[in-house]
C-alpha cells in the first residue's frame, strides 16, 4: 500500500475506528484474536462475534441503537475518550473514508465474525491530500465540517495539518462572511455551515 495513502489522516482515523470496534465487539469467549491483514492494496479487520438480534448489515450502515457486544469494555473505552458515542462506529468509518476520498469499506458477516475490508486507491493520492496541498484553509474547514459537523477547530487543525491559530483565523473570516457560525455554548456547541443543518 502506498505510503501517501497510509499517511492520510482521515483514512488513519477510519482504521483506528475499525480497530476499536473490533476490540469492543469481539466475542472474547471464542479464544480467537482480532486479526488484521495488510496487503498491497487493502487492509482487512476481522473479529469473532455476532451481530445483535434484529441488527442486519443493512441496518448497521444506518443510524441504529447502541447495542455493544461487551458493554463494560465499551464503557471503559468511552470513559477513556477512545470512542465518542456508542452505535456510531460504522457511520464514523464511512464519513472518514468519504473525507479521505476512498470508498467506504466492504463489510461481511457470518456466524464466525465480522470482517471489514478497506480498499486502497493505489493509482495516486487521495482527494483530501490533494485538497490539503492546493486548497486554502477556509475551504478546507468547510470541506471537513460538511462531513463532520460536531468537530472542534482543534480537530480540524489536526486533520488538515494546519496550526490551530491558522484554523481559528480562517474560521473567524468565514463567520464574518456569513458562511459559518457557531451554535450553542463555547463548550458543547457545534459549528454550522450556512444552509447545512447539524445532524
Amino acid at each position: 500500500m502506498k505510503e501517501n495513502f497510509i499517511k492520510n489522516k482521515s483514512f488513519a482515523f477510519a482504521l483506528r475506528e475499525a480497530l476499536l470496534n473490533a476490540v469492543v465487539h469481539k466475542d472474547y469467549s471464542s479464544g480467537n484474536p482480532v486479526q488484521i491483514s495488510v496487503y498491497e492494496d487493502k487492509i482487512i479487520f476481522w473479529n469473532a462475534g455476532r451481530l445483535p438480534d434484529g441488527l442486519s448489515l443493512e441496518l448497521l450502515q444506518k443510524k441504529h441503537p447502541s447495542i455493544p457486544y461487551n458493554p463494560l469494555v465499551a464503557s471503559a473505552f468511552f470513559r477513556a475518550g477512545y470512542i465518542e458515542a456508542w452505535g456510531r462506529g460504522i457511520e464514523k468509518i464511512n464519513n472518514e473514508c468519504k473525507l479521505a476520498g476512498v470508498p467506504a469499506p466492504e463489510i461481511n458477516y457470518d456466524c464466525a465474525g465480522l470482517m471489514i475490508i478497506f480498499q486502497a486507491d493505489i493509482e495516486g493520492k487521495t482527494q483530501v491530500e490533494t485538497q490539503v496541498e492546493t486548497s486554502k484553509t477556509p475551504d478546507l474547514i468547510l470541506h471537513i465540517l460538511s462531513s463532520h459537523t460536531g468537530m472542534t477547530l482543534a480537530e480540524v487543525a489536526e486533520r488538515t495539518g494546519k496550526s490551530l491559530s491558522a484554523v481559528e483565523r480562517a474560521a473567524s473570516k468565514l463567520v464574518k462572511e456569513g458562511r459559518l457560525h457557531h451554535v450553542g455554548p463555547k463548550k458543547g456547541g457545534y459549528w454550522k455551515i450556512q444552509g447545512k443543518a447539524h445532524e
